[in-house]
């Protein structure tokens, strides 16, 4: 099996499926005609029982094989926004690490992050909100982080420095501006990854918008 057929099957396991345009930016930009060599390696790995595909989908979505998610799952738009943000990654730095629904603790015990990654020297946690949380929804978010920072075990993750231990701020992207206040957990709300690295310089906003400073999160070489 080539080194790129590996790579496609797996991202689809890291993401639980992606859409064929998805596969196409990942996998196959860059080519003379991505397209049609794209459609011919998906069309040879489902063939050959690596991969699966929901055609009912425009453009078509795929999935490892044996699929962990039904092909018609209703989670499956949540997992393209997920693949869509790593691409957005991408356009400024490649992550060193990205975990797509990391487990901590049992379920509903603690936080349950879309992502966490490695990026730009820094770790963060991922929430990808595409709907709009009630204030004590919201809190509750909120809490299972703070809950999660106070247990320490973070502490221990195989990523971390040696003299210097970081617990990751929250990077939430929402159209929606959350009253958020937690002395534990730094949270940057922000519509794109755009908004946290602009252009020129950090941007620093006040009173309704959002203060963004990426740049002071960072691993220290242990």
């Amino acid at each position: 099996m080539k080194q790129r057929d590996k790579a496609i099957i797996e991202d689809l396991h890291r993401f639980r499926c992606l859409a064929r345009n998805d596969i196409i930016d990942l996998h196959f930009k860059g080519l003379k005609q991505p397209v049609t060599c794209a459609n011919t390696v998906l069309k040879r790995l489902r063939r050959d029982g690596y991969i699966e595909v929901n055609t009912d989908r425009l453009p078509f979505v795929y999935f490892p094989s044996p699929t962990p998610i039904k092909k018609d799952s209703a989670k499956i738009p949540h997992f393209l926004k997920i693949a869509d943000f790593y691409k957005s990654l991408l356009k400024f730095e490649e992550p060193e690490m990205f975990l797509v629904e990391p487990k901590y603790g049992k379920k509903g015990e603690y936080m349950e992050p879309d992502a966490f990654m490695i990026w730009k020297q820094g770790p963060f946690f991922v929430e990808i909100q595409q709907s709009v949380y009630s204030h004590k929804l919201m809190a509750e978010k909120v809490a299972r982080y703070e809950s999660y920072y106070l247990r320490d075990s973070w502490k221990q993750e195989p990523w971390q420095p040696e003299d210097q231990k970081i617990f990751p701020p929250v990077i939430m992207i929402t159209d929606t501006r959350y009253q958020i206040n937690s002395s534990l957990v730094k949270f940057f709300q922000v519509p794109n990854i755009n908004y946290l690295l602009p252009p020129s310089k950090p941007v620093n906003h006040v009173n309704n918008k959002i203060e963004i400073n990426i740049n002071s999160v960072k691993l220290v070489e242990a």
